[in-house]
């Protein structure tokens, strides 16, 4: 595991034009809450993967089950669905993204609920099997190109070229506004998360593609708790999208390898995460293959499994022995991570 410390924060460049993550948790959850699906997800008290990480308490906000979705990612697209169908009749609309994982199941479902049309294209790296689970709720899969990237390249040009209405969980110049409300969509998670835990926790660790989770959670957190928490975000070695940016003081595109944290295997980061993590995030951390293999792993033997991308934030911080004075880790230490999805 490799660390880059963000204190003294680092300037970023480029970026006055982009707004940071929204913090306007009670709108988003006035809309979700007239949703028949939706119901709080549960927090865990992970003891043995606390004493494991030799920290005090290890709190885990549970999404395997967010509204049958089986991801965090339930609450983004949908909610930008639902938002655009409390104000207007999107039965004619047809909504096209490309997903990695489950941000394609959100954008199928909250289509399906309104009775929209969704195209979903994926890489040709994303397994069959999940093209058949976006099928079966009615979205049409096209598959484009090797990585996610070539992948929304396409969906980008088929709205342009078919007046659809591109729906990404990224943000790049000119392209912001839904991206920004769909940020706000993982705000409700975090919110259920402050009120669910006993105490503050003194460390989050957030798992990264694009970003949208971890700098929509990191910019609630510091909200809520100020500087207090030291929030750590964690990328793959092979899609160091943040972690490059930020070190380079200015947006990157990242190569490497095809990622097993398939859905954080993301080489560009969104600008308007990148704009709150360079403001919010205290250290950026990224994970190789076997140790994201291991904290999956650490999840099963605990009867909490996940995939290596859902559970990303508590490899780093198993794999966090040799940086716990740089990231004040200690026997006190009350983290908070998130399992963001089950196993692939």
């Amino acid at each position: 595991m490799d660390i880059l410390l963000n204190t003294p924060r680092r300037s970023v460049s480029g970026l006055d034009a982009i707004p940071t993550p929204s913090t306007d948790v009670e709108a988003v959850q006035s809309l979700l809450g007239k949703c028949p699906h939706a119901a709080q997800t549960p927090l865990l008290d992970a003891h043995e993967l606390a004493a494991q990480a030799g920290v005090q308490n290890l709190w885990l906000k549970d999404e395997r089950g967010r509204m049958g979705l089986g991801s965090f990612k339930a609450l983004g697209a949908a909610y930008v669905i639902a938002h655009d169908a409390a104000g207007a009749d999107v039965s004619n609309n047809t909504y096209v993204t490309a997903s990695a994982g489950n941000h394609g199941m959100s954008v199928a479902a909250g289509a399906d609920a309104f009775g929209a049309n969704a195209v979903v294209y994926i890489a040709q790296s994303v397994p069959e099997s999940f093209a058949e689970r976006l099928r079966s709720i009615g979205a049409e899969v096209r598959r484009e190109g090797d990585i996610y990237e070539d992948s929304m390249a396409a969906a980008a040009k088929a709205a342009k070229d078919n007046d659809w209405i591109l729906l990404s969980d990224s943000s790049w110049p000119g392209y912001t506004d839904r991206p920004f409300r769909l940020m706000e969509g993982y705000l409700v998670l975090m919110a259920e998360a402050i009120a669910q835990m006993p105490q503050a926790p003194t460390h989050i660790f957030l798992q990264a593609g694009v970003g949208g989770l971890a700098g929509a959670c990191a910019a609630m957190a510091r909200k809520t708790w100020g500087e207090d928490p030291v929030i750590v975000v964690v990328e793959p070695d092979q899609a160091p999208a943040l972690v490059a940016s930020i070190k380079a003081g200015a947006f990157v595109v990242t190569q490497g390898g095809v990622s097993d944290m398939g859905r954080l295997d993301c080489k560009e980061a969104s600008l308007i995460a990148l704009k709150g993590l360079s403001r919010d995030a205290d250290a950026f951390v990224t994970l190789t293959e076997q140790e994201g293999a291991e904290g999956a792993q650490a999840t099963v033997q605990n009867d909490i499994a996940a995939s290596a991308s859902g559970a990303a934030g508590i490899a780093a911080l198993l794999q966090a022995d040799a940086h716990r004075d740089a990231l004040k880790l200690d026997a006190a230490s009350r983290v908070f991570c998130i399992l963001s999805e089950g196993p692939a």
